[in-house]
């Protein structure tokens, strides 16, 4: 079977939130479930339809396996790829080769994190993490990472292409205006280009409004086989494409701070579906820094490279702009609980079943998915569409 076959094949039939923002006194088990429930819920099954199970986490190397048997799942599918932030869109296209074979008949794609109200010493984890994920070439230099490793990209960017500092902050206020029209967003006071600009220094040129929030948060979706969608409680969302690309682990092994193995991702992505960028409704980037978006809109096909500061500029991609992206509030103002991707899902989903409410996209048909893992290291792609977009 060829990754073309697989177009359509599979169908996101129920989505989940739980926890957004801080879930104090719950365990990140304990929202998953949550959120796990609520998407097979949505589904109209129940516990015993699933069969499937993938999942990850960036504190335990056996994850899967405990949440299958928190969930009493004896999964006949299971997978745990770790990648990052953009694992749960990279598992997609796994669970749809299980769920075409036959392996599994239901897949349940979860996560979780308390990262906010967590009990635990950081500096404890940051130490553990550089004997575990060790990056030679960075570590000895101690940088502030993760922001560091972005704001080298977004300082290439403005040198090579002349990227602005407003430019950079168009891309938090847009977000926080999307974040404003959702209720489940954790920050919705209004923010202008000079709050974004005047905000405390993190690491330059970014300042504290132009980094991802730290949230707590779990999110899942369950996913069928598309002649068994039709039978669940609510209107089937197929995948079209998905695509995974990994190019570096460090950011000093780039060959190039400003292009990402978004390229790669997109280019599957898009061969699979059948579709290019110039189809797309809406774009669900993986915005844990601000130049995110904007180095994912131009590697992305969205624009040319060095047109992405452009591309944003006057509220472009805010509500009622040229583009719908991250329509949620993004990490920067909806969730960001360690590892986003799985928001990313969640989001397209709801907005291609018409259920956002003040924020939704007009008859949206396709929408891409982006996530992004590690320190601008692994990409992955996805096209959802309609029963239209078949």
């Amino acid at each position: 079977m060829t990754l073309r076959d697989l177009r359509g094949r599979a169908a996101i039939v129920g989505v989940g939130q739980a926890g957004l923002g801080q879930a104090q006194g719950y365990t990140e088990q304990e929202i998953l479930t949550q959120a796990a429930m609520a998407a097979i819920a949505d589904a109209g099954l129940s516990l015993r339809d699933i069969d499937g199970i993938t999942t990850c986490s960036s504190l335990s190397t056996m994850w899967g396996m405990s949440v299958a048997e928190y969930l009493g799942i004896r999964p006949t599918f299971l997978d745990s790829t770790m990648i990052g932030g953009s694992s749960y869109v990279a598992h997609l296209l796994p669970a749809m080769h299980a769920l075409a074979s036959g392996q599994c008949n239901a897949v349940l794609v979860c996560y979780g994190s308390t990262q906010r109200t967590a009990k635990f010493n950081r500096a404890d984890l940051t130490r553990v993490r550089k004997v575990l994920d060790p990056q030679p070439y960075e570590t000895p230099y101690d940088p502030p990472m993760p922001a560091a490793a972005y704001a080298l990209a977004a300082s290439r960017h403005m040198h090579q292409y002349g990227t602005t500092r407003k430019q950079l902050s168009e891309v938090a206020v847009a977000a926080r205006k999307w974040a404003q029209l959702n209720p489940e967003a954790t920050m919705r006071d209004p923010l202008s280009l000079e709050d974004v600009a005047g905000a405390r220094p993190v690491c330059a040129p970014f300042t504290v409004r132009d980094c991802c929030m730290v949230s707590d948060g779990a999110g899942a979706f369950v996913m069928t086989r598309s002649d068994r969608a039709r039978d669940c409680a609510k209107q089937p969302v197929y995948v079209l494409g998905n695509a995974t690309a990994v190019w570096n682990r460090q950011v000093s092994s780039m060959h190039d701070l400003t292009v990402t193995a978004a390229l790669e991702s997109g280019r599957r992505c898009y061969e699979m579906a059948g579709v290019g960028a110039k189809d797309m409704d809406l774009a669900m980037l993986y915005d844990a820094f601000t130049i995110n978006t904007i180095l994912f809109l131009e590697d992305l096909g969205f624009c040319g490279k060095g047109e992405g500061g452009a591309f944003v500029d006057d509220g472009a991609i805010a509500p009622g702009g040229r583009l719908a992206v991250n329509t949620n509030g993004g990490g920067l103002s909806c969730v960001h609980p360690g590892m986003y991707g799985v928001f990313l899902m969640v989001e397209a989903v709801r907005q291609l079943r018409g259920e956002c409410g003040a924020r939704q996209v007009k008859d949206p048909a396709l929408a891409l998915v982006h996530g992004n893992g590690g320190t601008l290291s692994s990409q992955s792609t996805a096209i959802l569409g309609t029963r239209d977009a078949l």
